[in-house]
């Protein structure tokens, strides 16, 4: 070979050396993706256990245990018992993400309670001043008078922003709303949240987690108006007072969490009783909900799962909750959903409504007391069983006669809880 070959092959060789050494870098971007995926922190927030601290799947598997459902995507989840506080199991159970609109829990386990629901409130053009672009709405109004009723509707039904700050405005503005709620999350020992909006749109610094989000979910559930608003599938929403008409118009609004409601693909789960869904860029699809099956009452809380099947985050919750109703009573838990600073210390009464406060504007009364405004009942089929939610007199019938004694009595001070435990004489 002459030494002008030689030459050229050695040049062509050099040239192609870090053409070579790139292809790898070129075929990696899906695997660099998937290892710049979040991961959750390695030490995190230990209320209500040690295991619910730590990263990954916490579960106490044993003989007769069932083994969890393996699609379940989410970042964060969480099974509970919603009467004892017991949770079943959890991945990643503290990891504080955006929790979109199931904060509007907070909001109303702060707000309901203040406010009366037949109170009437004129529309401004400064109470809607600062919803954000691109919120789900229910079509609230300006110049148009609404109920507290009303807006509670739009709030739980069509997870409305609008309805949202309409409350805000009448609570004293969103500044003072955002205070009092995380003062409540305080309380309850909700301390992975921090509220930056009060209905839950995406802003920086606005966490929750899976523990806190089923923690506020079990208060808010103490409250009989809390129950009727995020169980009723559907209702009527005033519409606008047109000129010259003497009637004012309505129109329907379906509640979006779909195991309530059912959807395409999806059937209403049986027993479910709300509680409430959110869905934002950043912070994914989110739920919380409550179901009752054989005189069981679990909670269990989703977060941002990664699966692409229609409707990922009702499915996965819905698993859960099967798995919780066959675990309940077999496997041991993992932690516990503590009760607020007060009956820790000892300064709540045990017998108070969602806010602590006894006899406050939407605290629980005794099941088949009057006032109530509307009867709903919503079939859900899982395996076309279904189930009846009926709200009559403003009690959800199904949880308030016995079955979610939580109600009543919890958190129980600890000489309620010896005397029930004590066989009768």
């Amino acid at each position: 070979m002459s030494a002008l070959k030689k030459t050229v092959l050695t040049v062509a060789a050099a040239a192609l050396i870090p053409v070579l050494t790139a292809a790898p870098a070129l075929a990696g971007p899906a695997v660099d993706k998937e290892d710049k995926q979040p991961q959750p922190p390695a030490a995190m927030s230990t209320v209500g256990g040690v295991k619910l601290g730590r990263p990954g799947t916490q579960v106490n598997l044993a003989p007769g245990v069932p083994v969890l459902p393996k699609e379940v995507t989410g970042r964060s989840w969480i099974v509970a018992d919603a009467e004892s506080g017991s949770v079943l199991a959890s991945h990643n159970a503290h990891w504080r993400l955006p929790p979109a609109s199931t904060l509007k829990m907070l909001f109303a386990d702060t707000v309901l309670p203040k406010l009366p629901r037949d109170r009437s409130h004129v529309v401004t053009p400064q109470d809607l001043a600062r919803v954000g672009e691109g919120s789900s709405l229910v079509g609230v109004k300006e110049k148009q008078a609404y109920t507290v009723h009303d807006l509670w509707l739009g709030v739980f039904l069509r997870s409305g922003n609008d309805a949202v700050h309409v409350l805000s405005s009448m609570n004293g503005g969103v500044g003072k709303t955002v205070k009092e709620m995380n003062d409540r999350a305080d309380e309850l020992q909700a301390l992975d949240t921090h509220v930056v909006s009060p209905d839950g749109y995406d802003a920086e610094g606005q966490v929750s987690s899976a523990y806190d989000l089923t923690l506020i979910a079990r208060s808010g559930m103490q409250n009989k108006d809390f129950r009727e608003y995020c169980s009723t599938p559907r209702a009527k929403f005033p519409g606008e007072v047109k000129p010259g008409n003497k009637k004012r118009s309505t129109f329907e609004i379906q509640n979006t969490n779909r195991l309530l409601t059912g959807d395409y693909g999806i059937p209403a789960y049986q027993g479910i009783a709300g509680v409430k869904n959110g869905s934002t860029t950043h912070a994914g699809a989110t739920f919380t909900g409550v179901a009752e099956r054989n005189g069981k009452v679990l909670l269990v809380t989703v977060m941002n799962p990664s699966a692409k099947e229609s409707h990922a985050v009702y499915k996965e919750a819905a698993r859960l909750l099967d798995w919780g109703f066959s675990a309940a009573g077999k496997v041991k838990p993992v932690g516990e959903l503590v009760p607020p600073k007060s009956a820790r210390t000892g300064t709540g009464t045990g017998e108070s409504g969602g806010n602590g406060q006894t006899g406050s504007g939407g605290g629980d009364q005794a099941a088949g007391d009057s006032g109530g405004r509307a009867t709903v009942a919503a079939a859900g089929g899982s395996g076309g069983a279904g189930t009846a939610l009926a709200v009559t007199g403003g009690v959800l019938v199904l949880l308030a006669g016995g079955v979610f004694l939580v109600n009543r009595r919890w958190p129980l001070p600890e000489l309620v809880r010896r005397r029930r435990q004590q066989p009768p004489s």
